[in-house]
């Protein structure tokens, strides 16, 4: 281990959503901060809006080895380098609804978290301040009261306004989508040109990336951003009562060390659970924070489905966001008649290129060559889209475990195991039948589906109440180890349905006025 070791008050694994927030809030409350990033630096000027330079970003060179009937989807979910994922998410940032936080109180199924909704909605409120946020407050007949959107709603464009019609002619409501992208400029950050992007980055700082927004504020109150570290563990005092640092693996493949008062881990949602594990200790035999026998359990996803149509008239798709142009959650709450608990929203109109991730041709895998290339031709001009994210039940046994299998730094890869329970079957079965109608509604000459979309990866350090059935409490503070923080979306008890941004930085920031508060006692 190198005799260089830094010291400093706060150290935080990762600079994405969650990492970049609070380094730029402890940061400015006068805390000394070093930020660790597993991949390489990536400022907003080495952004580009190109195919290749999307698929770059995308993904992370320790996959897990996943399994079971519906494994966790990794590519689209990850990324490699500052800003971590949200430097290319899609900016749909929704809030959670009261019931979400309730979920077993509610169905009689899941977990409840230790925390309601108005525990949360004033930082939901302050995040909304900071970040920017576009909607129409009028037209969101959906969202639990909060302060209203700060900017006005981006524009629905012809795919928007062509799917509209299959959703008006079913009387289902419908708004703009609220999304955490510029409509009108702030600061130094340019209004949204609406040219589909989003999934490459944003060079121009209308996406809410940590580059355009925490992480900037961060390095300006003087955090210290520490690119391609790899985190191999936390470590500990000789009792295990106390997290003394974090040991990682440089870019020249030395070991290095952090000490630090507090650990924060920010990490990707399956990349927290790994290094709680990878830190097992003789104090900590089955990995840190584990009294509870659950780091890794509780994996969980946004059940999902796409649904794809095809129309006379041209829909210009390769405009917009890449989180779509409209929003409904009509179909979110619990209704018991539909055969199962939970529910789901709709996001219409997302921006679709010729070959991304999410591309016109990756709609239809079943097609090669001359009817491949002819289908692509008429899609990219012609083609709708509509997805669906719902609920997924936390299942202790869908979880993170460590694989005998190894990184190129001599670390266990993680091993995701994710059976999809039966109420995600019937969701998503019914999902897709509606979306469907609401397609052929428009008026697409043609409908096909993706039927599995899922989005989004969450638990593996789930909070609550109790040290026996939750690692953390609900300032993401481990029950075990004081000083020691979890962040993200590891956190969630249960998915809910939406989009987990708003809500994990929404979290982030409580977590960031509690540490302020409680400074003294956590180190």
């Amino acid at each position: 281990m190198s005799v260089m070791a830094m010291n400093t008050d706060l150290v935080i694994v990762g600079s994405g959503a969650t990492g970049s927030l609070l380094a730029a809030k402890l940061a400015e409350a006068g805390k000394k901060v070093v930020i660790l990033e597993g991949g390489p630096a990536r400022p907003a000027s080495d952004l580009w809006s190109s195919q290749i330079w999307s698929r770059r970003i995308h993904g992370t060179p320790f996959p897990p080895l996943t399994s079971g009937t519906d494994p966790l989807g990794i590519t689209l979910n990850t990324a490699w380098g500052t800003g971590g994922a949200a430097m290319h998410h899609y900016a749909c940032w929704f809030r959670l609804h009261p019931e979400d936080f309730a979920f077993r109180t509610h169905t009689g199924v899941g977990l409840d978290w230790p925390l309601g909704y108005n525990d949360l909605r004033p930082y939901y409120d302050r995040v909304q301040a900071d970040v920017g946020i576009s909607g129409d407050s009028e037209a969101d007949i959906w969202s639990p009261p909060g302060e209203p959107y700060p900017f006005p709603a981006l524009p629905v464009l012809t795919q928007g306004q062509t799917l509209k019609r299959g959703f008006d002619a079913l009387g289902i409501a419908t708004a703009p989508t609220p999304q955490a992208i510029l409509s009108r400029a702030k600061g130094d950050r340019a209004a949204c040109i609406l040219d589909g992007w989003c999934d490459a980055g944003c060079p121009i700082g209308a996406l809410a990336n940590p580059q355009a927004t925490y992480l900037k504020q961060a390095l300006a109150a003087g955090a210290k951003l520490v690119n391609d570290a790899a985190v191999c563990r936390v470590l500990t005092d000789a009792h295990g009562k106390r997290a003394t640092g974090v040991e990682y693996i440089d870019a020249q493949g030395s070991r290095q060390m952090v000490t630090a008062g507090v650990i924060a881990l920010g990490a990707f949602a399956i990349e927290n659970p790994r290094i709680l594990l990878n830190s097992a200790s003789e104090a900590h035999p089955h990995g840190l924070a584990n009294s509870s026998g659950l780091v890794g359990a509780y994996m969980m996803t946004h059940t999902g489905g796409a649904i794809y149509g095809l129309f006379t008239e041209e829909t210009k798709p390769y405009m917009g966001r890449a989180g779509g142009e409209i929003w409904s959650q009509a179909h979110y709450a619990t209704d018991r008649s539909r055969g199962f608990v939970g529910g789901f929203q709709w996001l219409g109109a997302t921006a679709m290129k010729p070959n991304d991730l999410l591309g016109i041709a990756m709609t239809r895998v079943d097609l090669f060559g001359q009817p491949l290339d002819e289908f692509s031709k008429r899609a990219s001009q012609h083609i709708v889209n509509l997805v669906f994210i719902g609920h997924d039940l936390p299942v202790a046994a869908n979880r993170i475990t460590l694989s005998d299998q190894k990184d190129r730094n001599g670390l266990p890869l993680a091993r995701a195991v994710h059976n999809a329970a039966a109420n995600s079957t019937k969701l998503r079965g019914a999902g897709l039948e509606l979306g469907q109608k609401i397609m052929q509604a428009a008026g697409a000459t043609e409908v096909w589906t993706f039927p599995n979309a899922d989005q989004h990866i969450l638990g593996g350090a789930v909070m609550g109440h109790s040290p026996k059935e939750s690692v953390t409490n609900s300032y993401g503070q481990t029950h075990d180890v004081r000083n020691l923080f979890v962040l993200g979306s590891s956190l969630f008890p249960t998915t809910g349905a939406v989009n987990p941004t708003f809500t994990i930085s929404a979290l982030t920031l409580r977590t960031a006025d509690y540490m302020t508060r409680h400074w003294p006692a956590l180190t």
